[in-house]
């Protein structure tokens, strides 16, 4: 695992507001806060909060998610870009928005991204103020040199201050949870076997479980039992966890945090509905090939065919039975 997962499990980086809708289309300025305010909403979670694709989701997927902050004007054109929101991008994650944006929305996204992050490689706007429930966000300030990358998660303890080494412990207590690529000198393997949803608190569109605390989404990070799993079964579950989880959710429902901010929504995987006449052949098919027009990517550069029929082994006997053939 990645050195700091090995204090706290993998978890999605979620570092903006999400935006109730798009500002007015009036002047220049409000035109670049409604690009911004599409931008926190749709693209932050896999393109970065500030453009620079620093992701989860960046290591899940393949081709990664686009570094707005490593690309030259000149190397990317408007028409490029407008194109490439709209109708997306074959073999990769990046899905059209048309049926969710208009086009004066996909151009002032656009626009907003060639200036703040590829023009200037601005930050974008700060998440912890007062009107997102941080009201003395001072009081983490040992925290942020771990946060910054000015301090190395794995620095020797003798070697620290005994204010730094507050600030790790303030940080794998408190910070973590969201600021989940933290520089180490180490970083381990890039994979965690555990697909965990959050944020689980008050300052976030989550709803929490009254009862455990926990995010609603918690119930879906939990693999359902199954008594026994042939060899292929076995197998396919650890790379549902290590590549369809996160998006899919450890349940198969598509019902987890990132799942929820998915258009179209991941497959529910246990939808009777869905599954009912879905073949071996035709699930291979879709998972090396993908799905156009959606998140789906293809996986053939990443899994053979051996390994996509493992994790259809798994989805037969964890989540709803294939049609037999």
């Amino acid at each position: 695992m990645r050195w700091l997962f090995r204090y706290l499990p993998v978890v999605p980086v979620f570092l903006g507001a999400l935006a109730t809708g798009p500002a007015g289309a009036g002047d220049s300025s409000s035109r670049h806060e409604q690009g911004r305010d599409i931008y926190n909403y749709r693209c932050y979670f896999c393109h970065g909060y500030s453009g620079d694709a620093r992701t989860l989701a960046s290591d899940y997927l393949l081709p990664p998610p686009r570094d707005f902050t490593a690309t030259a004007p000149e190397s990317l054109s408007r028409e490029t870009m407008i194109a490439t929101v709209t109708a997306g991008k074959p073999g990769t994650a990046m899905h059209g928005f048309a049926r969710l944006l208009s086009a004066a929305e996909i151009a002032a996204v656009v626009d907003f991204v060639r200036a703040e992050f590829i023009e200037h490689q601005r930050v974008n706007t700060r998440y912890h103020t007062p009107a997102n429930g941080w009201p003395d966000h001072q009081r983490y300030r040992d925290a942020y040199p771990f946060v910054s990358g000015e301090l190395a998660l794995d620095l020797p303890q003798e070697q620290m201050t005994p204010a730094q080494a507050r600030g790790r412990q303030l940080f794998l207590g408190a910070c973590i949870t969201c600021h989940d690529r933290a520089p180490a000198a180490d970083p381990g393997d890039a994979w965690s076997k555990q697909s965990i949803s959050y944020p689980r608190n008050n300052f976030s569109y989550s709803e929490i479980d009254a009862v455990s605390g926990a995010s609603i989404y918690a119930r879906h990070d939990i693999p359902p039992p199954v008594s026994e799993l042939s060899a292929a079964a076995a197998a396919g579950k650890m790379l549902w966890q290590e590549n369809c989880a996160f998006c899919h959710a450890a349940d198969g429902t598509g019902e987890n945090w990132i799942g929820s901010f998915l258009e179209p929504k991941p497959r529910n995987l246990t939808d009777s509905d869905f599954m009912r006449g879905m073949s071996r052949e035709l699930l291979l098919a879709r998972i090396r090939d993908g799905l156009p027009g959606t998140s789906m990517p293809a996986w053939k550069d990443v899994l053979d065919d051996g390994q996509i029929r493992q994790i259809i082994s798994y989805i037969d006997a964890a989540f709803h039975p294939l049609e037999r053939q």
